[in-house]
Order: C-alpha cells, then structure tokens, then sequence
C-alpha cells in the first residue's frame, strides 16, 4: 500500500521519541520544502528527502517537529479526516493553513497550495 503525503492533512504518525505513542498532527512541508520553523534550534530548515514536517494545531503546546524535527515518511500511517469522540464534537476537520505557515518554497514541481505530491 503507498501512502500519500498532502501538504496540510492531518496524519497519524508514530511518535520519534516513543514509538508506542500515535500523534496526529498536520504536515507542514514535505520533502525539499524550506519552511521557517516555529521554535526549532535552526529557523530555517529544507525537509530532506523522505520526510515531512508536522506540526499540531496548538503552537507553543505541541510537541511536534518544533521539537523532534523533520519526521520519517516510515513513521506516517494514516491520515485523519474526522473527530468522532466524543460525540458532541464530530465533525470534519478542515485542510487550510495559514499562510505564515506555508513553505517558503517548494521542492517539488507542485504548488504549495494543498495539492498532492
């Protein structure tokens, strides 16, 4: 099964620092993306090949790539597309992203607008 990567998707992810934690963040950038980060030692960073940058909705309080960096595409296995608990919060979740959040440039040949890769 090949799993692809979308440019602001939430994805479940394995945790790098503890591989019995799931996380479900949104990616960021993909491979060859510069991105300005968000509280990482390097402000800058390209994603280097086979990995994604993600981050959590709640900047500051996510331990995200901020924290661990760019994420291994190995470590991705789904991607979210819903809440259902509880049930008084169901509902689609949204792909949008600010765009001080977009990469600063691309690395692929499609747009950083939420295409596929």
């Amino acid at each position: 099964m090949e799993l692809l990567a979308f440019r602001y998707w939430l994805q479940e992810a394995r945790s790098p620092k503890d591989p019995e934690q799931k996380i479900i963040k949104r990616v960021i950038a993909l491979e060859g993306d510069i991105i300005r980060t968000m509280g990482h030692r390097n402000r800058y960073i390209k994603i280097p090949n086979g990995h994604l940058w993600i981050e959590g909705d709640h900047h500051g309080h996510s331990f995200d790539s901020n924290v661990f960096g760019p994420v291994s595409l190995g470590l991705v296995h789904a991607r979210a597309s819903h809440i259902i608990w509880p049930p008084n919060r169901w509902m689609k979740l949204q792909t949008d992203l600010p765009e001080e959040r977009r990469p600063l440039l691309s690395g692929s040949n499609d747009p950083a607008d939420g295409t596929s890769v």
